[in-house]
């Protein structure tokens, strides 16, 4: 192979008037008793020259093939670009003697870690009110900690997996991926010199971060599989680290390949928090930073009572104690606290006196504390919100009564906690609706203050820092937002959200988009690129569908393992519903979903496809039966708990492969799907790109006089996320929706 030919970025693909036709051979997976031929698993060899060609060829078809859309991508990416403030910032959080802060720019990728010293002293009055900082202005002492755009220029993909920067300022620290598959390597910066450190760390996880003193790095190795399972510390100056970094004293490790392993320092700093555990129990273990060295981690609640919990160690009226968050006879949880010397035991037996106890309809979902105050995240009514509550006097009956960080102001709204750190008296929250960006609040508490009411009265009022803006005219009163209720076959009531452009022409198409799997919901949130499908007359329908979380975890329990099928068929109730509706055209709707989101495309499609004029799959999960019955692949058997075991589980492969969109491809003649666009990147390692490359080869196969209605789209230097780069994603996004738009008859 010549170099030219290696390099994939640089083969010139004649652009095929068909979709490429992949071979057929002979290959068998054998489980249970079950033989299931499988044609296409040629694809999964990623170092063959001749899967490179195949690759190359559908992505230069399905850019040929609508080739005819090149200037409605370029209007809506335009369109895109010109509702965003490129040069824009966040709000400046203080950190001891530093405001810290990030900027983007116009033409510029990625954004950028900057900070100024904080003039006022932390006793004054001032002392938490931000600089008020202009977009593309510096300001006076500014520093460049961290600029995305110039570490990003020698690669055709870069991520940032870890940002932190010392209590004392002085050592910073950074993980990118430059290709994509999330692995990252960790480096180190003096501040006050600028010398970048020769350390180097590499094949590390998410989340690595400094030691209070910033002495030592603290991080997380990935397995073969890219499990994170083995924590590790780093000396400051130690020089750089190999593969693995043996010289690193290994603090934890996992051996169940089902768990994944974590970890990080308490609010207060001085604990290290261990935590290993996957969606349905885990095990977290504390341990002194100034613990003596070979000293081993307290674990707080045992694995063996299979319970799924977070916790922190704080201290409470002069006290140290840990706040447990938990579903210890509470499948939507409770929060508890735990004395010291009752660590390791049964939760029956460790004597846990409750803070927030069990209550219907709410639904725990992680907390944070001050050196003052605890903050409760929390789901009421399928919507997102924050609890706040002072320490003194908790889990006593002095305690004090829960109150809200934000009061409805009547729309669908997210309320998310995104700053609080133990020397701080400000909290920060985001607000944000399907109609109106982000809004950044402060709170600025007293030790004895208790935020919000119910009742609207209030001691402490949220303090408005920042609302994201929204370019070119856009007004949140063109537009509405309804909340729908569609029936499932066995008579559950499924959440429907519409959001639509006010006055629409009636009935207008629509864009179905659902996700239903690891409890994620698809909470009010603001998007851009949205504006431009509600603007050419399109309504955007959210289902609900069970397997998120939005109404607590009976939702998310009902639609896993062997009770998945409920998040497709509550698709379709939710298609079938919004298409009775007299504002909803029923024959042109598109169907759209990414990852676990694209399995139920594909599932969908195979019940229900007349449904649907059209349906994009981004980097879906078509194949995860054979997926799943391969441990050594990336992550797979960290997956166990969201799909069931089929390697060991006769049922759980036989249900599995019931569903398997890739596996149950109609030939009969009579079912006709709609045209599919799949959108895929080849360093992909949560869902492999062979699972849409085979999928699309098999829908084909079945239609060969549609075979070229299905068309694949193939990142060759993306991850799961696509490309990296705001303006690439945009581009991405601009691609999509154009696509889904001519489905609609909207171009």
């Amino acid at each position: 192979m010549t170099d030219a030919a290696a390099d994939h970025s640089t083969v010139s693909v004649p652009a095929p008037v068909h979709a490429p036709v992949a071979e057929r051979r002979d290959s068998v997976r054998e489980f249970h008793g079950d033989r299931f031929r499988d044609p296409y698993e040629w694809l999964r060899d990623k170092e063959s020259p001749e899967v490179i060609s195949h690759l190359e060829a559908e992505t230069a078809f399905a850019e040929s093939s609508t080739a005819h859309l090149a200037s409605t991508r370029e209007q809506i990416f335009q369109e895109i670009k010109g509702r965003v403030q490129e040069t824009d910032l966040s709000v400046p959080w203080r950190r001891g003697d530093w405001w810290y802060f990030g900027r983007t720019v116009e033409g510029g990728e990625h954004g950028i870690r900057c900070r100024v010293p904080a003039t006022a002293p932390l006793d004054s009055e001032d002392a938490w009110t931000p600089p008020v900082v202009e977009p593309g202005v510096a300001l006076p002492g500014e520093e460049v900690l961290l600029d995305g755009n110039a570490e990003a220029a020698a690669h055709d993909f870069w991520s940032l997996g870890a940002w932190d920067v010392s209590l004392d300022g002085r050592w910073m620290l950074w993980a990118a991926d430059t290709t994509g598959d999330e692995r990252f390597t960790v480096r180190i910066k003096d501040l006050t010199t600028g010398e970048v450190l020769p350390d180097e760390i590499p094949g590390t996880s998410y989340g690595a971060f400094l030691s209070t003193d910033g002495r030592a790095v603290y991080y997380t190795e990935v397995d073969d599989s890219w499990r994170p399972w083995r924590v590790r510390r780093h000396d400051v100056g130690a020089g750089s680290a190999t593969t693995p970094p043996d010289a690193d004293a290994v603090i934890a490790q996992e051996e169940d390949p089902g768990l994944w392993l974590g970890a990080g320092l308490s609010a207060d700093r001085r604990w290290l928090v261990l935590d290993a555990g996957c969606s349905e129990f885990s095990e977290v273990s504390i341990l002194p930073l100034d613990a003596a060295p070979g000293r081993a981690p307290t674990v707080v609640i045992p694995r063996g009572e299979r319970v799924l919990y977070q916790a922190e160690p704080v201290r409470v009226d002069g006290r140290d104690v840990v706040l447990v968050s938990h579903d210890h006879g509470a499948a939507d949880g409770r929060l508890s606290l735990l004395e010291l010397d009752r660590l390791g035991l049964p939760l029956d037996r460790a004597g846990a006196v409750d803070v927030i106890p069990p209550r219907e309809g709410l639904r725990l979902q992680g907390f944070a504390v001050t050196a003052d105050h605890l903050l409760v995240s929390v789901r009421e009514n399928t919507l997102p919100t924050v609890l706040l509550l002072p320490l003194a006097g908790l889990g006593t009956p002095d305690q004090a009564p829960v109150t809200r960080v934000w009061n409805d102001d009547g729309d669908l709204a997210s309320v998310n906690l995104i700053a609080a750190e133990h020397d701080s008296p400000v909290v920060r929250f985001a607000v944000e609706t399907f109609l109106r960006p982000t809004r950044i609040f402060d709170l600025i508490l007293s030790s004895s203050s208790t935020g919000s009411t119910p009742d609207n009265s209030s001691q402490v009022v949220p303090v408005l820092r920042q609302e994201k803006a929204v370019l070119g005219g856009y007004d949140p009163a063109d537009y509405e937002v309804e909340r729908d209720w569609a029936t499932a076959i066995d008579g559950t009531r499924i959440p429907v959200t519409l959001i639509r452009r006010r006055g629409l022409l009636e009935p207008a198409p629509a864009v179905v988009y659902a996700y239903g799997s690891y409890e994620i919901s698809m909470d009010p949130a603001f998007s851009y690129s949205r504006i431009s499908l509600l603007d050419r007359g399109a309504v955007w329908v959210i289902a609900h569908a069970r397997g998120g979380g939005e109404c607590g975890r009976a939702w998310y329990d009902d639609g896993k393992k062997l009770r998945k099928n409920n998040t497709f068929t509550d698709v379709v109730a939710v298609t079938e519903h919004v298409g009775r509706r007299a504002d909803v055209d029923a024959d042109r709707l598109v169907l759209m979903g990414g990852s676990a989101g694209g399995l139920m495309v594909g599932a969908v499609l195979n019940l229900a496809p007349h449904l649907y004029r059209g349906a994009v799959a981004s980097v879906p999960f078509v194949d995860p039966l054979t997926s799943i019955l391969m441990p050594e692949l990336p992550l797979t058997a960290l997956e166990w708990e969201e799909w069931g075991n089929p390697i060991e589980d006769r049922e759980v492969y036989a249900y599995m492969k019931a569903y398997s969109p890739y596996e149950n491809i109609s030939t009969d003649p009579g079912v006709a799907y709609p045209p599919i666009l799949a959108v895929t990147s080849l360093h992909d390692t949560r869902v492999l790109y062979v699972e849409p490359a085979k999928w699309v080869a098999a829908l084909r196969h079945a239609r060969p006089d549609a075979a070229d209605q299905v068309i694949m789209r193939i990142e060759m230097a993306g991850g799961h996320g696509g490309a990296s780069g705001r303006y690439q994603q945009w581009r991405d996004t601009a691609w999509e929706d154009t696509w889904a738009l001519e489905r609609m008859g909207l171009v």
